[in-house]
């Protein structure tokens, strides 16, 4: 860790940040980081990940998992989420990024609960994507209603 902060200071590139611009693992890559915020990356956090890869992506079961596996190391060694929400930012219409916060906090309730750093992982996303707080708070209230359902 000690050694990727001296490399940011001395401005080093990160020897994978060009590796990762495929907007599949960069929305795989945020919803992994997401289910990780509160140190319990449980089974039903991985289902839902999977599931929303499987549907975001037209992906089968096996392939969502697989890409889920790759985003998993991919966000293992990034230093941030810059990178990834960069590549959703420069793929995703406007219009369509409060799709990928919806997609969010599908995965941070998907243990029925949420905390502090989850909340805040959401929102420095948002802001990195241009998305307003108001339209994440609508999303996320779309998806705890479909959770009620």
């Amino acid at each position: 860790m000690i050694d990727a902060i001296a490399k940011l200071f001395r401005g080093a590139p990160d020897p994978g940040f060009d590796a990762i611009v495929d907007e599949q693992i960069a929305l795989a890559a945020l919803l992994v980081d997401a289910a990780r915020q509160d140190d319990d990356y449980s089974d039903n956090e991985r289902a839902a990940i999977d599931h929303i890869i499987a549907r975001e992506h037209g992906l089968d079961e096996a392939a969502a998992t697989a890409l889920r596996e790759k985003a998993e190391a991919a966000q293992a060694g990034s230093a941030g989420l810059f990178r990834f929400t960069h590549a959703l930012k420069e793929s995703t219409p406007f219009d369509e990024r409060v799709g990928i916060i919806e997609n969010l906090w599908e995965v941070v309730l998907a243990d029925g609960a949420r905390d502090h750093g989850e909340d805040n992982m959401v929102r420095r996303v948002c802001g990195l994507l241009g998305v307003p707080d108001r339209d994440s708070g609508l999303a996320r209230q779309r998806v705890e209603a479909r959770i009620q359902e």
